[in-house]
């Protein structure tokens, strides 16, 4: 019996694209997509029946019993752990053992046909080769064998989240659908978050824009913050994003002829320049440098526009106040935006600077369809906050240390440095030039997500920190 990855390599296979196909609601688009012709196929359990695969996937042996003739008749090779689960469990025997009492097995491992890994949800290993993780479902199963193997491009059809079967599986609802205990199919999310951190393999939903596009309102002296937000954007996100300091583009705007126009900040009009950037097609999203995302920002990518051209985030107390233009998403193709057109805006006196920056009102139709909960100001509620916004200035965790939740920052930080994503040499260099507190360096080496304020270690340096909001020259 062959082990997967020395067949994998063998056969060339990682420079192919990959599409997963599981039995979500999308896999009715299976059928209808053209593009479905430019990919490899990997059926998760029962989707073989439904037609031709290079590989099926499966953890339990009760699937591959369930479609013995569809994987003999449909796939390629059949691909599952050395000790395969028995009805959702870790089982004892191996797969060679049961491949020696099934005939069906048997067959597909004469042929060379029947492939092996070792799964991580055993204690046992079998070989030396790679171990794949996996917490609840197959699907992280399969996206982190693949992302092992090299593949670097997948996508999905059927792996939805939620709780539903696409019509065509409608017969396994009441045997198969959540029958590991799981609340929802959200929860394999959480693998793919992991694998997609890890590997950077490129992965997304077939029917989805991929990858989401983040754009940050930033200057060279936020780049720490700035990388602790995309950390713990990364962190969390089911499928794969980029990220992009809006100060790095290198576009500039000329000074609006009247001083009341002109920019708070020196990304103030940064916003503007996204739907030329994304090359005026697709989504968008925008954020502040001064945020923390805890939730999947595939949630904030795929709100419906409802006839909008720009969603903004509604108030947290539902009263009167404006939208919060801090998290926006953007559709670009609408948005005819470009440095140009913001400033002959003001200059010709059909916008000023607060119908500007305050009501958007270069879009034409804007609506506060974002929920407060992905613009939380200063408030955190643990499993209910996906996005923390420090907006002030002052008491932001890198300019100071006793910011109230600041230690869900410096926890990120420091996450974002064991991961080898933030250096501490970056650090240490941010401190030199007097753009974070001095004392942030010392809780970096020393590993705290707090400093006492009874040691009185390290406030003397940040006695004499001068943050560098203070420079910001205003209007």
């Amino acid at each position: 019996m062959k082990h997967f990855f020395d067949w994998f390599a063998a056969e060339g296979l990682a420079q192919a694209h990959w599409l997963i196909l599981g039995k979500g609601p999308s896999f009715s688009q299976f059928r209808t997509r053209p593009d479905v012709a430019n990919y490899r196929l990997l059926s998760l359990n029962h989707v073989v029946r439904e037609g031709p695969v290079a590989i099926a996937h499966m953890i339990d042996i009760d699937v591959a019993f369930d479609c013995a003739d569809a994987i003999e008749a449909n796939a390629g090779v059949l691909v599952m752990p050395w000790y395969p689960h028995v009805k959702n469990l870790v089982g004892t025997k191996t797969l060679a053992q049961w491949t020696a009492e099934t005939p069906s097995l048997q067959r597909l491992a004469d042929a060379g046909r029947l492939l092996w890994y070792d799964l991580s949800t055993s204690k046992q290993r079998h070989g030396p080769g790679p171990l794949v993780r996996a917490a609840a479902f197959s699907s992280e199963a399969a996206l982190n064998l693949l992302a092992t193997a090299g593949v670097k491009v997948v996508r999905s059809l059927g792996i939805d989240g939620g709780t539903s079967y696409d019509g065509r599986f409608a017969d396994l609802k009441d045997t198969t659908r959540l029958n590991n205990g799981q609340p929802s199919y959200n929860v394999q999310f959480q693998g793919f978050a992991r694998t997609i951190m890890s590997t950077r393999i490129d992965y997304a939903p077939l029917d989805l824009q991929s990858p989401i596009r983040v754009y940050v309102g930033s200057e060279e002296a936020q780049m720490l913050s700035v990388k602790v937000l995309e950390h713990s954007i990364r962190r969390h996100a089911s499928m794969s994003v980029e990220v992009f300091p809006l100060h790095r583009a290198d576009i500039t705007f000329a000074q609006p002829k009247d001083p009341k126009n002109w920019p708070r900040t020196p990304f103030s009009f940064q916003r503007f320049t996204i739907p030329q950037l994304a090359g005026h097609q697709g989504r968008a999203i925008y954020l502040d440098s001064d945020m923390l995302v805890f939730r999947d920002i595939r949630e904030l990518w795929t709100l419906p526009f409802d006839g909008a051209d720009l969603l903004a985030a509604r108030s947290a107390d539902h009263t009167a106040r404006r939208p919060q233009f801090s998290v926006m998403l953007l559709d670009c193709e609408r948005l005819k935006w470009d440095p140009a057109s913001v400033v002959e805006s003001l200059d010709s006196g059909r916008l000023d600077y607060e119908r500007l920056m305050y009501d958007m009102a270069l879009a034409s139709q804007v609506r506060a369809g974002i929920d407060p909960e992905w613009n939380s100001l200063e408030h955190h509620e643990p499993g209910r906050t996906a996005l923390l916004h420090y907006t002030d200035m002052s008491t932001q965790p890198w300019v100071y240390a006793r910011n109230r939740h600041g230690r869900l920052w410096m926890r990120e930080l420091l996450s974002a440095v064991d991961d080898g994503f933030i250096s501490v040499d970056e650090i240490r260099d941010h401190v030199e030039r007097q753009w974070v507190r001095p004392s942030l360096l010392k809780q970096v080496l020393a590993h705290k997500e707090r400093l006492s304020p009874l040691s009185g270690w390290g406030w003397l340096d940040d006695r004499r920190f001068v943050a560098p909001y203070r420079n910001i020259k205003r209007a």
